[in-house]
């Protein structure tokens, strides 16, 4: 019988849908958080990326695991790699959530994880999602609500994906190895830029909406007025730097390789985001 798979960030914008995808396919799931509730109907765990004393408890009986770093933290090597070293010594596949655009520069911290997990000499899988179409809800959706996202992201484009079609990717990746030892780039179906971005949420939520660029300094002033960690939002704002270089417009085919099926729209995602939008206001 195989063995469970273990989620990291069980709980997390793409954890919990991919939790509740291997769910429906039959998988024993481990759903791992700080404080190991259960998710989505998978047995609950408690791990730490800090703490390797949570390590072992969670990885008992684990064949496979979903490894990506919680947000909020910048410790990128610090707290993956020795997740991979783990998992490595122990022979379990590792599906691993990066990030759009790493593997141009061997120095960025995500791709020196890859590296490793490339040379570990167990199974893997890499994911590189491009920025989430969820952002603006989770991020900016108070910004969304009042009328103007003001980001400074100038007027480069994104192929902003859908997290379910990210965990639907990773629940692939997880229950075949066809895909074993590859990377694969996950884009939305077009390259938006975020005055476009913009008016489709307008139009879904039916009230105005603008895009205002903004300098990186008032950027993460706000960031951090709204409560994000003072290391967290300089580094936020300086992945915006690759949109206004254009780097972040490519569109790939990856999704639909991995699901069988074509990632969804923005359009698709705002209009069924509308009701979260409607109790982020009612709150």
């Amino acid at each position: 019988m195989p063995g469970k798979i273990l989620v990291l960030g069980a709980g997390g914008a793409v954890g919990r849908p991919l939790v509740r995808a291997l769910v429906a396919r039959g998988e024993r799931v481990r759903a791992a958080t700080r404080d190991g509730r259960a998710v989505e109907g998978a047995e609950g765990v408690a791990f730490d990326h800090a703490d390797p004393a949570t390590f072992a408890p969670a990885f008992e009986g684990v064949d496979r695991l979903h490894l990506m770093l919680p947000g909020g933290y910048v410790a990128v090597t610090q707290m993956l790699l020795p997740v991979v070293d783990f998992a490595a010594a122990r022979g379990v596949k590792t599906v691993m959530q990066s990030v759009f655009g790493v593997d141009a520069d061997d120095t960025i911290p995500y791709r020196q994880v890859e590296l490793a997990l490339e040379r570990s000499g167990a199974p893997f899988v890499i994911l590189r999602p491009n920025w989430f179409a969820d952002n603006f809800l989770n991020y900016w959706g108070h910004g969304v609500l009042a009328g103007e996202i003001a980001v400074p992201a100038g007027e480069g484009a994104s192929s902003f994906i859908d997290v379910r079609d990210v965990a639907e990717s990773a629940a692939a990746a997880l229950t075949t190895d066809r895909f074993d030892g590859r990377a694969f780039n996950l884009t939305g179906p077009a390259a938006l830029t975020y005055a476009e971005a913009a008016a489709i949420l307008a139009g879904a939520l039916g009230r105005p909406v603008a895009y205002r660029d903004i300098p990186e300094a008032p950027f993460v002033e706000g960031l951090i007025a709204a409560g994000l960690p003072a290391d967290y939002a300089p580094f936020l704002a300086s992945i915006f730097a690759p949109v206004r270089a254009g780097w972040t417009a490519a569109v790939a085919p990856d999704v639909e390789t991995l699901t069988g099926r074509a990632p969804r729209s923005l359009e698709t995602w705002a209009r069924d985001a509308a009701p979260a939008f409607r109790t982020l206001a009612a709150a």
